[in-house]
């Protein structure tokens, strides 16, 4: 990368999941990349940037609290998503 780019190619998104999923445990098949980078813009234009980590981190959470299973992760990013879509205005 020059300077300080930070937009990662798809190829170095995956290798950086891989790296991590390792790194923390998880299995990386098992990671929904699409629907948290879909999360991530949701929050980051419904809300605010700054939601969009902290957003992706609780509903990490509340999915790992559920059980951690896919139908889990799905149901956390759906309600947060919802929250998203309404904020600010009319739910």
């Amino acid at each position: 990368m020059a300077g300080n780019e930070r937009t990662l190619p798809p190829e170095a998104l995956d290798e950086w999941t891989v790296a991590a999923c390792e790194r923390l445990g998880l299995d990386a098949d098992q990671v929904p990349v699409a629907l948290i980078l879909d999360l991530a813009r949701d929050v980051a234009h419904g809300v605010a940037r700054p939601a969009a980590p902290l957003t992706a981190f609780l509903a990490g959470l509340a999915a790992g609290r559920a059980g951690g299973a896919p139908q889990d992760v799905e149901r956390a990013v759906a309600e947060v998503v919802a929250l998203a879509r309404s904020w600010g205005g009319e739910p």
